[in-house]
């Protein structure tokens, strides 16, 4: 089968009442060997950070010497960013090999994450990696990465997303990320609300896991943030280490990272240089194409537009900015609306590909009044008008809109009608 053929039974399996769970996923890898044995495995989950944490930490296992297999979601571009190799994305013949073997091990039909998982992991363990960091898609306690037994997991933080699904507290939302903790697993734990941190520690004396949380120990201390070289500098003791992300959150999001790592053997060497090498897509990404500079985020829950407009509108790039904006149907996107709006003279609305995307009409009725928005079909239309109209566009609500508006713009703004 071609990788399209392939991909396309892929969006297939999903849905509700899709898949076989984690027993069932396991039944499958011991038919393919257990490749999840054959490495170490960091798992990380959380509500906002995941993506950040992951590539920071492959990074840093890489710059110590480890062939480091990652797997994350969504991608942005092509399926194969979700399973890399030292930074090297599968390719699509390899993925499409990787995919019928998996569903050639099936009993009973799995679903879209559970393929992905199990030929991400039969991958990894084919190339030889010592080391695999996991993110998790959603939740911990279902997900499929839960399958394996890893090393260390991390838990980045705890918000409100995927209520219909996680709980509508933080509690019980804390309740299902804290199920990827194994037994005598230690587990570090990033910034989270009393309740959810209650949850967590429940969680981790039940199955008797050394619990590290994270903000009572800070290694690091944000110094300041260098605006033209689009970095992070953080102090420990008299040392300053770069980190080349920028975000409020990132500065913790490094703090957990060391923690983990340095548990696991990594040397201090190592992670200074992966801090300063990192490079993730779509978490504060500054890109300048012509008179133009934009900022790409992937923020798509109210905790993380927070999080995004606050470190936003302290940089050289928020005074007059224009905002292109589009939802999925299942995020909160009123109550992102309301966090977004004030803070930019003229939004561009338009919506991401695919089914799940909320309309321009639902999300124009949720619009607060008076606020001054235009609405595209495409989100290349709507950043082509806002780029006409203003020299600094902010792009957030979706990965989806993020990720297809970051290629165009590697393109070249006159190329811009060519991604139509």
């Amino acid at each position: 089968m071609t990788f399209n053929a392939v991909w396309t039974q892929l969006l297939h399996r999903s849905g509700p009442g899709c898949g076989v769970g984690l027993a069932g996923l396991a039944r499958v890898l011991a038919r393919l060997g257990n490749p999840q044995n054959q490495f170490s495995v960091l798992q990380v989950a959380g509500t906002n950070g995941k993506g950040s944490v992951c590539y920071l930490a492959a990074q840093a296992l890489q710059q110590a010497g480890h062939k480091t297999g990652l797997f994350i979601s969504p991608h942005l571009i092509s399926p194969c960013e979700r399973m890399r190799i030292n930074g090297q994305s599968i390719s699509r013949p390899a993925l499409a090999r990787a995919v019928q073997t998996v569903l050639q091990a099936e009993e009973k039909p799995l679903n879209f994450f559970e393929i992905l998982t199990a030929a991400a992991l039969m991958y990894f363990a084919q190339k030889g990696v010592d080391f695999a960091v996991l993110e998790t898609g959603l939740g911990g306690r279902k997900d499929p990465t839960t399958v394996c037994t890893p090393a260390a997991c991390v838990i980045t933080s705890i918000g409100k997303d995927h209520c219909q699904l996680l709980g509508h507290t933080l509690a019980q939302i804390a309740q299902e990320k804290a199920g990827i903790i194994k037994p005598g697993v230690p587990v570090f734990c990033g910034a989270c609300p009393a309740t959810a941190l209650r949850e967590i520690k429940k969680q981790a004396r039940r199955r008797q896991a050394p619990f590290f949380y994270v903000p009572q120990t800070p290694v690091f201390t944000f110094q300041r943030v260098d605006w033209l070289r689009r970095r992070l500098l953080l102090q420990k003791g008299r040392r300053v280490w770069p980190l080349a992300l920028l975000g409020e959150n990132q500065a913790a999001n490094a703090d957990v990272v060391y923690q983990a790592l340095r548990f696991l053997g990594v040397n201090e060497t190592a992670l200074k240089k992966a801090f300063a090498a990192v490079r993730v897509p779509c978490r504060f990404e500054v890109l300048h194409a012509g008179k133009n500079t934009f900022v790409f985020d992937g923020a798509h829950n109210p905790p993380a537009v927070e999080g995004f407009i606050r470190f936003f509108a302290q940089s050289p790039w928020a005074p007059g900015a224009a905002l292109v904006c589009g939802f999925m149907q299942d995020k909160d996107y009123p109550r992102m609306l309301r966090i977004l709006a004030p803070h930019f003279p003229a939004l561009f609305i338009t919506q991401p590909p695919g089914p799940r995307a909320a309309s321009l009409a639902a999300v124009r009725a949720a619009l607060p009044r008076g606020v001054r928005a235009s609405y595209y079909a495409t989100p290349q239309r709507a950043l082509r008008a806002a780029a006409q109209a203003y020299n600094h566009v902010a792009v957030c609500g979706s990965f989806y809109v993020a990720g297809q508006l970051r290629a165009c713009v590697g393109k070249g703004l006159t190329e811009l009608s060519d991604c139509d």
